[in-house]
């Protein structure tokens, strides 16, 4: 898993009124908390912040967080605020962890290799996109990788295909479909035609029925 340093400082002001100062002034209200810490209120660079939000392209990291005299806690991103008009930052919660217990993540499944069955005509059918897994922070890998080169019309790989490293363990059910070639659907336009034909033959049918015997 990917670690990065984030230096943050103590706030002691607090409120809406507060908290849109430190905006202005270019910093980020934040707030760290975990099952052992209580509450600290902080504030962060924002301009510094976003730049290893960028560089952490929504992956898990192990943050260690930098607080002013010295004090150096690992967290996680637990929270992050946006503020939905100008798309900055509002807010962010980060969430203590020691590094020698093991924690839940989940990491994302990346596809690799091209399907035969798709060079076939078969459509990917892709079930999910990421798995729960759990094992110490530092163990924990960025993505599970899975190949599907193989997959033929009609197969399917689960989640007990994947190779999980041997330090960490699946949450997921192992028989949990993750990818499937599916045989291609018709087209939009040939299915409405076959629907508008099964009705017409539908109401034929009940006419020739209803209609009264003639005398």
């Amino acid at each position: 898993m990917l670690q990065v340093d984030v230096t943050a400082r103590v706030r002691s002001n607090f409120g809406k009124g507060a908290a849109r100062s430190l905006r202005r002034a270019g910093q980020t209200p934040a707030v760290l908390y975990g099952p052992k810490t209580d509450p600290i209120a902080l504030e962060l660079d924002t301009r510094s912040f976003t730049k290893t939000l960028l560089g952490l392209k929504r992956r898990n990291a192990v943050v260690t967080l930098d607080v002013e005299g010295g004090d150096k806690r690992h967290v996680l991103i637990r929270e992050l605020q946006v503020d939905p008009v100008q798309d900055t930052l509002t807010h962010a919660d980060f969430y203590e962890i020691h590094l020698d217990e093991p924690s839940i993540f989940s990491v994302p499944i990346q596809y690799e290799g091209n399907a035969v069955g798709v060079e076939l005509g078969g459509e990917l059918s892709i079930h999910i996109a990421s798995v729960d897994i759990q094992g110490k922070p530092l163990d924990i890998p960025d993505f599970i990788p899975l190949d599907i080169s193989s997959l033929e019309l009609g197969d399917k790989l689960t989640c007990s295909d994947m190779s999980i490293p041997e330090n960490v363990s699946l949450l997921d059910d192992a028989d949990k479909v993750c990818i499937a070639i599916v045989t291609a659907s018709a087209e939009p336009e040939e299915l409405e035609e076959e629907e508008v034909e099964a009705a017409e033959a539908e109401g034929d049918s009940e006419s020739q029925e209803e209609a009264p015997a003639s005398e």
